[in-house]
Order: structure tokens, then sequence, then C-alpha cells
């Protein structure tokens, strides 16, 4: 069995990451410090890492349980953001297998003409969104946010290059055997994709999840509000007790670092993937 080199080179370069990686590390170590702490010592200085008198029952207590319905805005800001996850991986990768896998006349120029609403920011397109939602009956609903966040060019441009990669054959193979089109697309070409479509769904429900522009538009009804809206309602409420605050700052981003760290291995494979495919 060869022996190994040692490598100083690889060796110092991993400490100097790691250093790094815990100086990034840093914030979120004193949120979770802060948010165990009572308010009078979250500012302390030189800073207790480790709480001597823990408060972390008291404050979890206050933020699910206390004046602001913070499990409303979390049970409104989950279910907006599986939603719309859903749809988007949905219809972007039946957009991008269209858009790809399919010949039909225009094709192309079609995909062209997508791309370059790319271009268009999204507060562009406030004052137009607003009045059909208004149109619809669909203003202060959450329908009208799923209808509005259902759908997106850049993630089928992002699916389209990675299906792009997928040899047609499968395709062929499939249309012998007497499948269909929607049949090629959910039993052939989906499973091949898995790696994107957790990078599309991890991307998207980071995006649903910390929207801040779009709820406070479109949503008056505060039982109605996400996330980062109720957050600004704790910063209102609980502006002297960073402790509050840091509680429920830790549970807002709870589900997307459980999420991230579970789907971390297909994120980076599906970025690795959809960068050098087509």
């Amino acid at each position: 069995m060869p022996v190994r080199k040692f490598d100083l080179t690889k060796w110092l370069l991993t400490i100097l990451l790691g250093a790094f990686s815990v100086l990034f590390l840093v914030p979120l170590i004193w949120m979770i410090s802060a948010a165990s702490k009572f308010e009078k010592d979250v500012m302390d200085f030189p800073i207790r890492w480790i709480p001597t008198d823990w408060n972390f029952i008291g404050n979890f207590q206050e933020v699910w349980l206390g004046k602001v319905p913070f499990y409303l805005f979390y049970l409104n800001s989950l279910t907006l953001a599986l939603i719309m996850t859903a749809c988007t991986i949905f219809f972007s990768s039946m957009a991008a297998f269209a858009f790809t896998k399919l010949r039909f006349k225009g094709r192309d120029l079609a995909f062209g003409v997508l791309l370059t609403f790319m271009v268009i920011p999204e507060q562009a397109t406030l004052v137009p969104r607003y009045l059909l939602m208004k149109w619809l009956h669909l203003y202060n609903t959450h329908a009208g946010m799923v209808l509005m966040g259902m759908f997106s060019i850049y993630f089928t441009f992002l699916l389209r290059q990675f299906m792009m990669g997928i040899h047609s054959d499968f395709i062929e193979a499939a249309r012998i055997d007497g499948a269909g089109y929607f049949k090629t697309y959910w039993s052939i070409i989906l499973p091949l994709c898995k790696p994107i479509l957790a990078t599309v769904g991890i991307i998207k429900f980071i995006w649903t999840w910390n929207d801040y522009q779009t709820p406070l538009i479109f949503l008056i009804n505060k039982s109605l509000y996400t996330i980062p809206l109720g957050m600004q309602m704790f910063k209102d409420e609980f502006a002297d007790n960073y402790a509050v605050i840091m509680m429920a700052s830790l549970s807002a981003i709870l589900p997307l670092l459980i999420i991230f760290v579970v789907l971390q291995k297909q994120v980076i494979n599906g970025i690795a993937l959809g960068g050098v495919k087509g």
C-alpha cells in the first residue's frame, strides 16, 4: 500500500479555510448565545459565549406563545415556500423539457424571446402585477402570491442547460416503447435531473422564505404575514429586547439550515453539472 506524502501546502490551506469558516460562523454562534440569555446579559462585554444564567425556554415561549403570533407567520411562510417551490420545479422543468427535447416551429425564437424578459428588473413589474392581482381579486391573498411566484425564467434556463446534456437516445427509447411526451418527461427526464432539481428547489425555497418586498406590497391582513414581515413586527414590539429578537431570528433561519445540511450534496452536484452541461 503506497504511503501518502505529507503535503504542507494542502494542510496550510485547509487550516486557513477552517479559520475563515469559524470566522463566518461567529455571528450565528453569537445569535445562539444571545437567544439563550436574559436581556440584561446580551450586551455584556467581554462577550460571554456560554451564558451563566440561561433563559432559552423563556425566550422561546415569548416568541412562540407571546403577543406576536410567530407560529402563524411561520406556517404562512412554510406553506407558501413549499407550494411555490413545488410549482416552480414542475412548470420550469416542463418548459425546459419542451425547449430542449421537443421539436416545434419557432422553438429557439420563443426561448430567445423568453430570455429577454430576464433583463427586466422585478421592481419594474410591481405596478402591473398589483393591477393584475386587483383585477383578478387575488390581492391580499396567498393564492395571488403563489400565482406570481410559481413561474421562473431563470430556473427554466438553468434546467434547460442541464437537460441539454441528457442524450436523446433516452427519448428515442421511450418513444419506441410507446411513451408519450408527459410519460417521457415524468419517468425518464425528471429522474435524471435530480441534482439540478434539488438545486432549484433549495434556491427557490430560500428566495421565497426570505422575500420581504412582495409580501409587503401584496399582503395587508396581518394573519397572512410571512416571516420577514413578522420579524419587522417583532422589532417594533421588542425593540429593546435583543434576546427575544435573536430567538425569533434563530427560529426563522432554522429551516434553511436544515434544508442545506440535508441536501448540500445535491446542491453542489447540481451547480457543478449545471455549469458544464450544454
